[in-house]
């Protein structure tokens, strides 16, 4: 297994089908309790152990999904509320390793990100097929990025980085 990848790196097959989509809604609306349980009873010092050599510490992989998902749930706003806005990029490097990555307690971000999803999944289920098909510009890949690909591309984001903590646990026997 790349442990980079312990899901396999993501897919995508075209355009959608509500089946499709409904699912990908349903693992948006999960992720949050799948985090907590995949980082339910680590000590402080367990929270500080990178999941694989080279790789951000189970700590920063929190934070950084809270991160990286209010960014997502934002550029759902505004594709929703513009023509094709250009998104403001940031280097999630960066941001893992700024203080509040490394030092605040992870349970700050699980709330983070219990609202944001508990937002998101109201606003995506709001959404019709004509919604999904509303896109956004990536400036920093030069991509004009739908909904839909954004919707099930986070799906697999939550769940790459929840396998990031469970695969780390299995290997630490933590």
């Amino acid at each position: 297994m790349d442990m980079r990848y312990p899901i396999g790196q993501f897919e995508w097959e075209g355009q959608s089908s509500p089946e499709h989509r409904n699912h990908w809604i349903q693992e948006i609306e999960g992720m949050p309790g799948k985090l907590r349980t995949a980082v339910q009873g680590l000590s402080e010092e367990q929270l500080n152990l990178a999941y694989r050599e080279g790789g951000w510490t189970i700590r920063q992989v929190v934070h950084h999904l809270a991160d990286s998902h209010m960014n997502s749930y934002m550029r759902f706003k505004l594709a929703l509320t513009e023509d094709n806005p250009t998104i403001k990029p940031y280097d999630e490097r960066l941001w893992a390793a700024l203080p509040d990555s490394v030092t605040v307690a992870t349970e700050v971000s699980l709330a983070m990100i219990e609202g944001i999803h508990t937002r998101w999944v109201a606003l995506l289920n709001s959404m019709d097929h004509e919604d999904f098909l509303r896109t956004f510009y990536h400036p920093e890949n030069q991509r004009t990025t739908h909904l839909e690909y954004a919707t099930a591309m986070y799906a697999w984001h939550g769940n790459h980085h929840i396998a990031h903590i469970t695969s780390a646990r299995e290997r630490f026997k933590i």
